[in-house]
């Protein structure tokens, strides 16, 4: 079996352990005699599954039970609707911090139905930092205040909430649920597509404080509505029925880890091996510096796009995939989700140091 280091940004890859039990698995879950694929949602074999999953994930995260934990559909880029749907209840206000496209994305979608203050932007240097922010810069009538946690594209992340008040929080960890401990009580909303850190795409994962559920618009159709999923356990329809096995299945993969926290250190030791080499060398550069850049994204340049699409084709015979950077960015970027090993990372600066050898 030849397997390749994917660093794409998602679809991203899947712990090998993972993907050894689902194929396992596949034609015949446990005493059913049938795939999980093939399984009826309303079964109680895979209500066992749906709930083992909510379990685990309320344990790594420390979801505590004034939560919902939802399991839904559409990526990320659905509940950037869905939000202002249910949330703008008293003044159809929103406050937005801008540090990417998904972020700008998001506030667009959300001024479709209210107001939206732009209370920081990074756009100046495009998106190559998280800007500053303090309490009065923020509204203290707006429903919600809404960020993007790490920024896949340009490589940022938010090493401190924003001050917000007792305004709720809600930010977008599509590229960092489950990477780093974080505390969950501190916001009014968490949501994530899988497709990155927690499995398969096809399920989004919503964490919302239950005091928020049941006060959408009138015009907020019943599929965007918190409150139907909420009520209905995740199956008012058919849910991502397999995407959520695999999202089970990686839950207790990291739990055997030891859980968020050890899965924290893994990643600060891969990102500080392709930093420091980033760092020191003479024809690579991080395009993100100081305390912003993140752990599981991260881009970098040589300066030259024929130098460039060079590495990305070479490093793709090499066995290091999907290093070529967003189309909107160009360059290069590692994205070194949970499942990468170490080993992927210190194989990846090996090549690096021999291209850079070869192309002084």
């Amino acid at each position: 079996m030849n397997r390749v280091y994917n660093f794409s940004a998602g679809p991203s890859m899947l712990p090998l352990k993972v993907l050894e039990k689902a194929q396992k698995e596949l034609v015949a879950y446990g005493s059913t005699g049938m795939s999980v694929m093939e399984m009826s949602h309303r079964s109680s074999a895979y209500q066992e599954i749906i709930d083992e999953c909510e379990a685990l994930l309320r344990s790594l995260l420390g979801i505590g039970d004034n939560y919902k934990v939802l399991f839904l559909q559409g990526g990320a880029s659905t509940q950037f609707g869905m939000i202002p749907l249910n949330f703008f209840t008293e003044n159809k206000k929103a406050d937005y911090i801008l540090t990417g496209v998904w972020a700008k994305k998001a506030a667009k979608e959300a001024a479709r139905y209210g107001e939206v203050n732009i209370v920081a932007s990074s756009e100046d240097k495009t998106f190559s930092y998280i800007p500053k922010t303090d309490a009065s810069m923020f509204s203290k009538d707006a429903d919600y205040v809404h960020f993007t946690h790490n920024n896949t594209i340009y490589g940022t992340r938010f090493t401190s909430l924003p001050d917000v008040g007792n305004v709720p929080l809600i930010t977008d960890m599509s590229s960092s649920i489950l990477s780093e401990v974080i505390d969950v009580n501190k916001f009014g909303m968490i949501y994530a597509g899988a497709q990155k850190n927690m499995g398969p795409a096809g399920v989004t994962l919503a964490v919302v404080r239950e005091d928020l559920i049941g006060k959408a618009m009138d015009i907020c159709p019943t599929m965007l509505n918190y409150e139907t999923h909420s009520e209905n356990g995740s199956m008012f329809n058919t849910p991502p029925t397999y995407a959520i096995y695999i999202c089970k299945l990686v839950a207790e993969w990291l739990k055997e880890l030891g859980g968020v926290a050890a899965i924290q250190k893994i990643n600060e030791e891969k990102a500080k091996i392709l930093y420091d080499y980033l760092d020191n060398s003479s024809l690579f550069n991080a395009t993100v510096e100081g305390a912003d850049r993140s752990l599981m994204n991260v881009p970098f340049v040589t300066g030259d796009k024929d130098l460039d699409a060079k590495f990305v084709k070479e490093s793709t015979a090499a066995g290091l995939v999907n290093l070529k950077g967003h189309r909107s960015v160009g360059g290069m970027r590692a994205s070194i989700y949970n499942a990468m090993p170490v080993e992927g990372v210190k194989a990846l600066v090996e090549f690096l140091k021999k291209f850079e050898m070869e192309n002084k």
